[in-house]
Order: structure tokens, then sequence, then C-alpha cells
């Protein structure tokens, strides 16, 4: 039987270009190798720093939007015909309260896109949830002044509000017929306030567990910071109440779990995650047995995490082999990236946009960074270019999006943060030589 190049083509190049990745392989070279570690380093700083604390809970708080907000509520405020002062009001500031990267605001995404949510203030909430945390615009005036801690806020509000509007008015014929399809009816199973208070007890959690030390061991911050766990301690003891009174969740399981998390606690009082991990697997475990909408919240969970969590690590990874740690040098040398970053040239102000968009930053790594970048010649305008790109997107953020609104509206949406963070920083400099 004769082969059919016509479709057996694509296999043969894929075969080939394997071949010549192995083939050309620079084992030896210590720059690869070096970039390789860099990498490995990277990915399990963010396993271990990231996806227990961080991205399960969010993974959950997105399962909890799928199966138990209603459809017509996200439409109400978040959707295509919605009146944009109220959806973009909405979008363009919820990041106020999550303190979360690029990575962790995608489940909470794709959980309001998927109920209905519009595509323009969806990826207002995409942009403004890691750029507007109140505490790194804050660290961000401290550390690097107060008018570009201002700048970084006014841009991060604005820039989540006219990206939405623009990626709303490209695919608007879109943003019509699914705005079509979406309307629904859905049975409401409990009062808005009790979903209002479990997300509220979730969300604290997420905020809390993930709360960073402060520079300075003083002041609100800090007490925060030392109280942290305590919080979200009795947080979770509320969570378990809500679960069975509202939820169906039998008692004794959800004690149970209460009672192994905190005999862990007691055991090893310096390891908080040991007993965050038992709460979790327990989580896991009374949820995805319940036969009812706590089942179906493990599942929405569930499906969430098996989309996203491979394409994370997978850009994780990518992004130490290329870029390596923050301090550490991966395949792009850091030289280049502090050379192309002096002045307020259009170069400049691009260069910084690009490498913020593609860079991967931990909540409040950024500034450091910054900040060091900064003392090596770095000017102003790059400096805000970088704020307002990097927190926002990432190389794994942009794998995750790709998955969930398209190869087209991802590249679009990328491409608007980087243009509009290069003219910001550009008029910025020019303002604040």
């Amino acid at each position: 039987m004769a082969i059919n190049w016509k479709t057996e083509w694509k296999p043969l190049l894929i075969t080939i270009a394997v071949f010549l990745v192995f083939y050309y392989l620079p084992v030896g070279n210590i720059k690869f190798e070096n970039a390789i570690i860099e990498a490995l380093h990277l990915t399990r700083w963010y396993a271990q720093e990231h996806v227990l604390l961080c991205l399960i809970p969010a993974f959950f708080i997105a399962g909890g939007i799928a199966a138990f907000v209603n459809q017509n509520s996200v439409i109400k405020y978040l959707g295509a015909k919605t009146k944009k002062i109220l959806a973009y009001s909405v979008a363009s500031t919820s990041g106020t309260i999550l303190a979360v990267c690029s990575c962790t605001v995608l489940p909470l995404f794709a959980g309001i896109y998927k109920m209905g949510a519009g595509l323009g203030p969806a990826t207002a909430f995409l942009y403004s949830g890691p750029a507007i945390n109140v505490l790194a615009i804050v660290l961000t005036a401290r550390v690097l002044g107060i008018q570009l801690g201002i700048a970084r806020a006014m841009g991060a509000v604005l820039f989540s509000i006219i990206i939405g509007l623009l990626m709303h008015i490209i695919f608007r014929k879109e943003e019509t017929k699914n705005a079509r399809m979406a309307l629904s009816e859905q049975e409401v199973s409990r009062p808005l306030w009790k979903n209002a208070a479990y997300f509220a007890a979730m969300v604290a959690i997420l905020v809390f567990a993930n709360w960073s030390k402060p520079a300075e061991a003083v002041g609100l911050w800090q007490t925060i910071f030392t109280l942290k766990w305590i919080i979200v301690s009795v947080t979770s003891i509320i969570l378990g109440i809500m679960l069975v009174r509202w939820f169906g969740i039998r008692w004794w399981k959800v004690f149970g779990v209460g009672v192994i998390t905190v005999l862990l606690t007691l055991i090893f009082p310096h390891k908080p995650l040991i007993p965050f991990g038992a709460a979790v697997i327990g989580l896991s475990w009374f949820t995805s047995t319940n036969k009812g909408e706590a089942g179906e919240w493990f599942s929405q969970s569930w499906g969430f995490a098996k989309q996203i969590l491979p394409l994370l690590l997978f850009g994780v990874l990518v992004a130490g082999l290329l870029l390596g740690r923050p301090g550490e040098e991966g395949l792009i040398p850091s030289s280049w990236i502090s050379h192309s970053v002096g002045g307020n040239s259009l170069g400049a102000n691009l260069f910084a946009s690009v490498i913020g968009a593609f860079m991967y930053f931990a909540t409040l790594t950024e500034i450091p960074i910054i900040q060091g970048l900064v003392g090596n010649g770095m000017g102003k305008g790059p400096a805000l270019a970088l704020l307002l790109a990097g927190p926002a997107i990432s190389l794994p953020n942009m794998l995750v999006i790709r998955s969930v609104i398209g190869t087209k509206k991802t590249i679009v949406f990328v491409s608007l943060v980087i243009v509009m963070a290069t003219i910001t920083g550009m008029i910025y400099g020019t303002l604040f030589k």
C-alpha cells in the first residue's frame, strides 16, 4: 500500500525535527546544562510554593463558580450585553482582593468564562487579577518610588478596561453569537448570600495562606503575616460548617479531616504545608465521594486541574530554561536584558514589555528584580512597561489561555498587553525623565 504523503508529511516533519534537536543537543556545554538546572530549579520551586497553596484553592474556587453560581448571574454582571460601566467596573477592580500571580488567576478566569462571562470583561479580569494587587502596589511605591507606584496602579486599572473593550470590539460578532447561546434557566439551590459566604471563605483561604512576609517586620502587614495561619484555620472551620449545613457533606467526614489536620499541626508546628495538604486531601475525598452538588463541585475543580496544571508546569519549565530563576541565568544572558532596557527608546520599552510578558513572576518578585535592573541603568519607562506586562501574563499563562479561548484570541490579548505596556512606558519615561 502506497503512503499518502498528503497526510503523512506532518508526522515526518515532526519526526525529523525531534531527531535534529536530539542530534545537535549541546550536552556538555556548561551554559546549556546550567539552563536545564535552572529550569528544573524553577519548576521545583513553583511546585513547592504555588501548586498547593495557590493553584489548588484556585481550582476549588473555579469549580465552585462552575457548580454553584447561577449562569445568569454571571451573564448579568459580566456578560457581553451587560452595561459596560458595570461589567468593567467589576472586572477591573477584582484584583484588589486577590493576591495572585498570572498563573493562579487562570482557573478563576476559566471558571467565569465557561459560565458565560463576555470575552471583554473576562479578559479584563484576567489582566486585573494579578496586576492590581494592593500589596504589590504599596511595595512598588515604597521600593521603586511613589511616582512609579501610582503609575502602576493607574496603568493596571486602565489597561484592564481598555484591553477588555478592545477584545470585545475585535471579536464582537463572536461575542454576540455566544451571548445568544449562553442564556438559560437554572434553578437556584440556595440564597445568594450563602454562595457569597462560601466564596468569601475560599478566597480568604487563598489570600491569607499566600500572604508574603513584608520587607519590614512592623505594621499591619507583619501582623497579618504573623496571624495568617490562625486566620486560615478559623476560616477553614467556618467553611467546614458551611459544607455540612448547606452542601450536604456528612458531618463525621468533615470532623474526621479536621481532627487529622489539628493533630498534624501539633506534630509539625513549623511545617504548615503538611496539615494544609492533609486538609486538601480530605476536602477532595469527601467532595469526590458525594453524589450531590458537592460531587459536581469536585468534578468541575478536577476538570480545571487536568486542563491547566500540565500546561503551567511545562510553561514554567520552558521559562526557566530560557530566562532562569530571578537572580540566575538561563539560555538568554541576563547581560543582554540589562543592556537592552536602558534609556527610554521604543526598542527599550518594547524589549522590556516582551521580556516581561514571557518571563514568569511570582507575586511580588518583580519588584526586587526591577530594583536590580534600575540599579544597573534601566530607564523609568521600561521599568513601568515591565511592571505592567510582567506580573499580568507569562509563558505558562499564555499556554493555558490558549486552551480556554483559542490561539487567535490569545495572540491578540498578549499583543495588546505588549503594545500598551510599550506605549505607556514611553509616555511615562518622557514625562518623568
